[in-house]
């Protein structure tokens, strides 16, 4: 309970908090990418699921404060088929219903998660990660060259005896420079970690968007074969009751 309300907290302050991303800090990177995913499934998602289904939503958070689709997709249906959840106008059958909000519960997932990417907010932050990441090759070229004018400097520009006092210097202000390049590296390789488990992420959701889709022309297809044997059902029958009237007696 003193975790939850932890990090309710956290996400709440972070709602008041300029979209200013560092390069290197991903957690709280991720905190304004979930806090943009929170705020377009809340003013979204009112607007075309009922309440049950918001709190399916809600209850399925993790420790990412990012639903779990299968988990909230589960929740709603069962709350629609056990606690008879009233379905819209177009609708009168609760299993059908179920599927249907089980769908838009996931496209509605999917472009939150659109929206902490694409958003308004979330581009200015790409746009500060990309400044940033320029300023770290900068700051690493600049750091490169230094270190070759003091290798330069050391090798060909001092007498022999001078040079050993100064390589000596130099080899430590070597160190020094080599551990700002593998921090400045360092920041590029979190990075890197981060965007690919972002990726993995939305992976997930075009795998559940596909998934999604296919169960949809199943039901289609079986719709649709249901309809051809009713109508070769009526076809048979009308055919028979034709025959029926046209027989003669035989006298």
């Amino acid at each position: 309970m003193k975790k939850t309300t932890l990090l309710t907290l956290t996400f709440s302050a972070l709602l008041i908090l300029p979209a200013i991303a560092q390069l290197g800090q991903v957690w709280t990177d991720f905190q304004y990418y979930s806090t943009d995913f929170q705020n377009y499934l809340r003013n979204n998602l009112s607007d075309s699921l009922e309440n049950n289904t918001q709190n399916a939503v809600n209850s399925s958070r993790g420790d990412l404060n990012l639903p779990n689709p299968i988990d909230a997709g589960k929740q709603a249906r069962q709350g629609i088929l056990f606690f008879n959840s009233i379905p819209d106008k177009f609708e009168n059958n609760q299993a059908v219903h179920s599927n249907s909000v089980n769908n838009e519960i996931n496209r509605v997932i999917t472009r939150s998660s659109v929206v902490g990417v694409l958003g308004r907010d979330a581009q200015i932050r790409t746009k500060n990660k990309l400044e940033n990441t320029e300023r770290t090759i900068e700051n690493i070229t600049n750091i490169n060259n230094e270190s070759n004018s003091i290798f330069d400097l050391i090798v060909n520009n001092l007498p022999p005896g001078v040079a050993e006092t100064v390589a000596k210097r130099g080899e430590s202000n070597l160190q020094l420079q080599s551990i700002k390049i593998q921090s400045e590296q360092s920041k590029i390789i979190a990075e890197n970690l981060a965007q690919t488990l972002q990726t993995n992420q939305f992976i997930q959701y075009s795998n559940l968007n596909l998934a999604n889709i296919s169960q949809q022309i199943e039901e289609s297809n079986r719709a649709r074969r249901l309809d051809s044997a009713t109508e070769a059902s009526r076809l048979l029958r009308t055919t028979s009751q034709i025959e029926l009237f046209g027989t003669k007696p035989e006298n």
